[in-house]
């Protein structure tokens, strides 16, 4: 049954220029990888400050394209948060690497404990994913620094924040690799699909190599005269983006900046009205590095005489949909044996609520939820 929520959770930012940039695609003749995919690269790197950006199918491959091109494999310890998507540590185990789970640092910041990271880190501990959850920054000064300690690669997955700021530097850009997603609801959508992206150009060929069957050139290259034939120089996969995304990608691009300081705002808006509101914790409140803000949760308090789920229930009867990032990843049935337990990321997300986030919202908006909220806790 589809139900019309009066304030939903997202709102996807798409009018007549995505459609008229699909238009112009198709009657082109060429929708495959080519030249739309590859001006969207240039000017994802342009906007991140990169050297390179590899598009791809989605995010999920982008990882594993990050694990495959800096030599993860069998054996081999991958720090990881478990407040993330699954997809985050699917790519660790593709590789048939181990996910260790690192904690987060707690209700006031959902990003990983570097304490906690370097608590983890063992002989076999080869990488670091990072998830910069909402579109905040984790700790990456105290990171970088481990992992320049202990030799480890750096992965970045950035899917929540595309723009978003960390000491005057784009996330993403900071580690060894990126990876961006493009999923339906994120800042940018395509529908589906992702982005790599890294400054160091040997990772970058690997990556390209790798997207494409491990060939030599592409389809496009060919088409346009550059090379007669092919070689298959390494089991690859296809892992490629299409012009048609590519385009759309394109568009949602040159709206990201205008998109995002509206979601600031929105913010704002948030912080000041949940301030009123008794038993909730609203994380990263007071941050003003610039942020996507890709989306937006609350934590009721350990004390809260109603449970999470109870509170979901109500704001649905309101018309209000909510969501809850993430179900931790150590607590699914397939990744239990790799679980030591994690106390922070547990209680916290027991607590979680994601609230509407979306540029379109209005204050009325913002009020309604957090008196509603009020009176659900305290009515």
């Amino acid at each position: 049954m589809n139900v019309m929520y009066k304030i939903p959770l997202f709102d996807l930012n798409f009018g007549l220029e995505e459609e008229q940039a699909v238009l112009d695609t198709l009657r082109s003749k060429w929708i495959s990888t080519g030249p739309k995919t590859t001006a969207f690269e240039a000017d994802f790197a342009g906007m991140l400050g990169v050297s390179h950006a590899l598009a791809l199918a989605n995010c999920t491959v982008s990882l594993h394209l990050a694990m495959k091109i800096l030599g993860i494999g069998p054996g081999d310890e991958v720090i990881c948060p478990s407040l993330t998507f699954v997809a985050t540590v699917n790519a660790v185990r593709y590789v048939d690497a181990v996910p260790v789970f690192a904690d987060i640092c707690g209700d006031a910041d959902l990003t990983m404990d570097p304490l906690d990271i370097e608590r983890k880190i063992t002989p076999r501990t080869r990488a670091i994913v990072v998830m910069h959850y909402a579109g905040f920054p984790c700790a990456m000064d105290e990171i970088m620094r481990l992992a320049r300690r202990y030799n480890l690669k750096v992965i970045e997955d950035a899917c929540h924040g595309p723009l978003s700021e960390y000491g005057g530097r784009k996330l993403g850009a900071i580690g060894d690799v990126g990876c961006f997603s493009f999923f339906s609801n994120k800042n940018i959508s395509t529908g589906e699909g992702g982005m790599l992206v890294t400054n160091d150009e040997g990772l970058y060929e690997h990556a390209k190599l790798l997207r494409s069957h491990g060939m030599t050139t592409l389809s496009y290259e060919r088409s346009k005269g550059h090379s007669t034939g092919y070689d298959v120089v390494e089991s690859g996969y296809n892992y490629r983006m299409d012009d048609i995304r590519a385009s759309i990608g394109i568009v949602q691009l040159r709206k990201l900046g205008d998109d995002l300081k509206k979601r600031a705002e929105v913010r704002l808006w948030y912080e000041d009205a949940f301030s009123a509101v008794d038993g909730v914790c609203v994380p990263f409140s007071g941050h003003r590095g610039f942020v996507s803000n890709y989306i937006f949760a609350v934590l009721l308090d350990v004390s809260c005489s109603r449970s999470r789920d109870e509170v979901r229930d109500a704001l649905h009867k309101e018309g209000i949909q909510t969501s809850m990032h993430y179900p931790p990843v150590h607590l699914f049935s397939i990744f239990r044996e790799f679980s030591g337990g994690l106390p922070v990321t547990e209680s916290s997300a027991a607590r979680l609520i994601t609230l509407p986030m979306y540029s379109r919202m209005t204050k009325q908006d913002v009020g309604c939820i957090a008196q509603s909220m009020n009176e659900i806790l305290h009515g």
